[in-house]
């Protein structure tokens, strides 16, 4: 044959005839790259389907064609223009309150929505019994929603109180527009009809109160011309519109972060596998070395060579991307399941995405070669005088190709981050990240070996030094075990070691003395009888705080319109389309420290007011010391000068604020009073809050007992969503041991085999099996609860900013259960090299 020139299907046929024997081995390589491209297809198909529901079920996510929301009664002029849009209208009064639920002596704090008209235009109040969502409106009646029924015991025709008034529980309100089981876990919602909404007695002055107006319009109607038209209007009266086009951009991109990090995740199990498929082929590809000298003998260049097993793992790889691929397009079945409490769309579509099927096979395909071109490079350089020496480790010189794989590697993993996020700075991060967690795994590994080499206890016991011998013997997997298991560890013990960090963070600020409840919405006529009835319940008045309401106009003369007509302004717009709640006292209290400038606590005697503001909102602002702020205090505007700039801690449960006037100045305005306490246990606070409720309907309460148990439920969703996705890391782990385990199967039985010839019995090499995996399963347990470790103490420091106390529960109980499944894993498939007579294995071995 021609050494440098033979016909492609020559290739193919060698590489057919060279794979009879090895064709299951070559299957399970590249196994291991099933459950990434499992993820990847079925997050991929998961994300289109719910875009084409969020695309084709946008009305019903708005629950009409245009929303105009105000946080104060629009006026007459806005009003009368309100009044000539649509074909049809309707409008809820919405604030937060507490509820009351007589049949079990329990308050909840609540949104409540008084509906008037026929909303939802598109789509419907889902309710039980069905009619519920049409007929409640005809009385005192309300539809409450189906968790906090469930919580409180309430069924429907009991009773619930709003304010002053008790409203007949019509239905359970299973769904409405745009709420997910997330928003049902931070405010549960009570729709009550809007004509009995006067005689709950909570509309009052300093209410804090959204006017929500809701319209349906013909099909043909231009709403984005109609909003383009009136903008300056709409701005002035400081209304934020939503239109279905916005609802869905809104959606799309909140979801799109979302199934952005579930890919990532996903794609960091498929490199897992690819990582576990290179380790296998390079020990397939040691095995045939005499088989490629053979072929050098007989003709072949070390490139044709090359390219015949190149054909073999590229045909692998395509079958374990095929089934990848079919196994994700069944997994996305079970995914609008897994993430029910996030999405807006109850019924979300499960067809097949040709698109994800094709990028699944591209990538898997892609990036499953890269890596198997790093174990094949060697056949190149293979001698043809191999066949005339004894297989073994031969030392080859460095191949400059190697690094041109590893930047081709790189750039596969840096492109599809890209893809992903659409930022430069993420495609960054994440593969550093990923490199510096899988580089710490690997170098842990190296030094583990390096070490058991160097210092190998010689005076140990037969099974203790055998055990650690196959840990560095030739073709051991070590390394890839340990990166593998110990990154999937890692992933998981970072979601638990944060969690538990914030959980314990909102209880620390209502540990010791500190605060843990705050009444707010006070008229200034309850504010002495409200205090009265705190002390008669033997609790400390802590804190009695007025509260006004504000916008702010202008910084520095620079308006709304101008900051926003300025591209190169770098105020934050969201610092004008706020409503301020701002207090004023003579005093700093004890969350709050000054950084920059000199506080003022009461009015200035040449007339100056002077205020103290945040860091955080200075930074926004671009505000500095000196600087002047316009405010808006209903109607009145009012010319004030930063004085001061504090650093609050805000995460204290007790009343911190942006923006602090000095006495003097605001005693006159309208204004609510806010509360704070300390209960001393549940019981305390339930009965405390049951007496507020009934003696003072119209003031809500925040207890941390309520905001703890929110956070946890709202956690938990997202851990069970995470959790779900990292578990692909450690079943890609566990596969690549199962894989590991299979594949040095023969190596193993002939070491059995000649322990057990040399006298070993059964039960010791069991043990030295046992202790391999359990060392293995140990080593990369603690290594990747370690990176864990890390990794949240990054995102407590860097990112939360709070202290970092890791619970190690969480973390005792993945290491017993990792290694013990590794072991057990080893275990089992093991069983085959002690459970038959040596002369019976060695038959079937040849």
């Amino acid at each position: 044959m021609a050494k440098n020139s033979v016909p492609t299907s020559w290739l193919f046929r060698m590489a057919w005839r060279d794979s009879r024997q090895s064709r299951g081995r070559l299957l399970l390589f590249i196994s291991s790259i099933v459950i990434g491209i499992a993820a990847l297809v079925a997050i991929q198909s998961f994300g289109e389907n719910l875009q084409n529901d969020i695309d084709a079920e946008a009305q019903t996510l708005l629950g009409a064609d245009l929303a105009l929301e105000l946080n104060q009664p629009p006026s007459d002029s806005l009003l009368e223009w309100m009044n000539g849009l649509g074909t049809e209208q309707a409008r809820t009064v919405s604030f937060v309150s507490m509820a009351y639920f007589p049949g079990s002596d329990n308050t909840r704090l609540a949104s409540i929505q008084a509906l008037e008209g026929n909303f939802p235009f598109y789509g419907e109040l889902v309710t039980e019994p069905a009619a519920a969502g049409r007929n409640f409106v005809g009385g005192p009646s309300a539809l409450v929603d189906q968790s906090m029924m469930e919580q409180y015991g309430a069924e429907v025709g009991d009773s619930v109180k709003i304010g002053e008034l008790t409203f007949r529980i019509a239905g359970r309100l299973l769904s409405a527009p745009g709420r997910t089981g997330i928003n049902a876990a931070i405010a549960p919602v009570i729709y009550i009809p809007i004509d009995w909404l006067d005689g709950t007695g909570l509309v009052q002055r300093g209410s804090r109160i959204n006017y929500n107006y809701f319209f349906k319009f013909d099909p043909e109607f231009d709403i984005d011309q109609l909003i383009e038209d009136n903008e300056t209007m709409l701005d002035a009266e400081r209304v934020d519109d939503d239109t279905v086009e916005d609802r869905k951009r809104s959606i799309g991109n909140a979801l799109g972060n979302f199934t952005t990090f579930l890919n990532l995740v996903a794609f960091v199990a498929l490199l897992l596998g690819c990582i576990g498929v290179a380790s296998a082929v390079h020990i397939y590809i040691k095995e045939k070395v005499p088989t490629v000298a053979v072929l050098r003998c007989l003709g072949a260049s070390g490139r044709q060579a090359f390219q015949i097993y190149l054909i073999q793992v590229a045909i692998m790889g395509l079958l374990g991307t095929l089934l990848g691929v079919l196994a994700g397009s069944i997994l996305q079945l079970a995914l609008p399941a897994v993430m029910a409490d996030f999405l807006p769309v109850e019924n979300i579509s499960t067809d097949v995405s040709w698109k994800a099927v094709v990028q699944g096979l591209m990538t898997g395909m892609g990036i499953s070669i890269l890596f198997t071109l790093l174990p094949l490079l060697r056949i190149r350089r293979t001698s043809p005088l191999r066949t005339l020496r004894a297989v073994g480790d031969e030392k080859m010189p460095a191949d400059p190709l190697r690094w041109v794989i590893y930047g081709l590697i790189t750039i596969f993993v840096a492109l599809f981050t890209y893809w992903q996020t659409e930022s430069w700075q993420d495609t960054l991060v994440f593969p550093l990240g990923l490199g510096i967690a899988l580089g710490v795994l690997a170098l842990v590994a190296r030094a583990f070996i390096w070490a058991l080499r160097r210092f190998f206890p010689r005076d140990w016991s037969f099974v203790w030094r055998q055990s650690l011998a196959n840990l560095f013997r030739p073709n051991n997997q070590t390394l890839i075990l340990l990166v593998s298991i110990g990154l999937g560890t890692a992933l998981l013990a970072t979601l638990f070691f944060t969690r538990d960090l914030l959980l314990d963070q909102v209880r620390l600020t209502g540990s010791g003395d500190r605060p843990n409840m705050v009444l707010f919405d006070i008229q200034t006529s309850q504010k002495e009888e409200v205090a009265r009835l705190v002390e008669q319940n033997g609790l400390p008045l802590l804190q009695e705080v007025p509260i006004v309401t504000m916008r702010l106009e202008t910084i520095n003369g620079i308006t709304k319109a101008q900051n926003e007509a300025d591209t190169t302004s770098e105020i934050r717009n969201w610092v004008f389309n706020r409503e301020y709640r701002v207090t004023y006292r003579d005093t700093l209290i004890d969350s709050e420290t000054v950084v920059e400038g000199e506080w003022h606590g009461e009015k200035a005697k040449d007339g100056t007011i002077y205020v103290s503001i945040a860091d955080n909102i200075a930074d926004d602002m671009q505000a500095e010391i000196g600087d002047a702020l316009v405010f808006n205090v209903q109607g009145r505007t009012i010319e004030t000068v930063v004085s001061s700039i504090r650093e609050v801690d805000f995460r204290r449960v007790q009343t911190n604020f942006f923006v602090v006037f000095p006495s003097g100045v605001l005693e006159n305005a309208p204004q609510f009073h806010v509360v704070v306490t300390r209960t001393s246990d549940q019981s305390q606070s339930i009965a405390f809050q049951s007496a507020l409720v009934q003696g003072f309907p119209n003031v809500s309460v925040v207890d941390l007992s309520m905001i703890l148990k929110t956070v946890d439920e709202i956690l938990n969703k997202v851990a069970f969503v995470v959790r779900f996705m990292a578990l692909f890391s450690i079943l890609t782990g566990l596969l690549v041991l199962i894989s590991s385990v299979l594949l040095s199967k023969y190596q193993r039985i002939r070491e059995s085999v000649l322990l057990r010839t040399i006298g070993a019995k059964r039960r010791q090499i069991l043990w030295i099996n046992g202790l391999e995996y359990f060392i293995l399963g140990s080593l990369a347990t603690i290594t990747g609860l370690f990176l864990a470790v890390i990794g949240a103490w990054a995102l407590a420091y860097f990112q939360l900013d709070i202290p970092f106390r890791p619970n190690l529960m969480p973390a005792l109980y993945s290491y017993l259960i990792i290694t013990g499944l590794t072991v057990l894993i080893g275990l089992f498939n093991s069983r085959e090299i002690v459970s038959e007579p040596p002369l019976e294995v060695l038959r079937r071995i040849g």
